[in-house]
């Protein structure tokens, strides 16, 4: 387990906006990782023990599907707390997805 790729993932994770989500693939891309989207989920997988907490619920996949909600529990529990804040799921997709998606990129841009 890496756990710096970790730590970096969760620290753009937690730069997320409320009401907003981001995807695997530009976590990777925000990281210089592009093609490591499927290393940042495994990382995801582990956000529930990470301190500070993790807003691991808005993390989808690149199309806005919830495909780690297998790593809540229940696996409800992810789109409860999307609905929380706002964001509408239809069939385990996040509805209206390229309005709600956050880049980090455009985040940590460095001038």
């Amino acid at each position: 387990m890496d756990t710096n790729f970790y730590e970096q993932v969760y620290e753009v994770v937690r730069l997320i906006p409320k009401g907003r989500v981001t995807s695997y693939g530009a976590i990777a891309k925000s990281l210089g990782a592009a093609k490591s989207s499927r290393m940042v989920g495994h990382a995801m997988s582990y956000a529930g023990t990470a301190h500070p907490y993790v807003p691991a619920h808005r993390v989808v996949n690149s199309s806005g599907l919830l495909t780690g909600k297998f790593h809540f529990s229940p696996p409800e529990l992810m789109e409860e707390l999307l609905a929380k804040e706002d964001i509408k799921v239809k069939n385990d997709k996040v509805v209206d997805f390229k309005k709600v998606f956050w880049n980090p990129l455009d985040e940590l841009s460095v001038d």
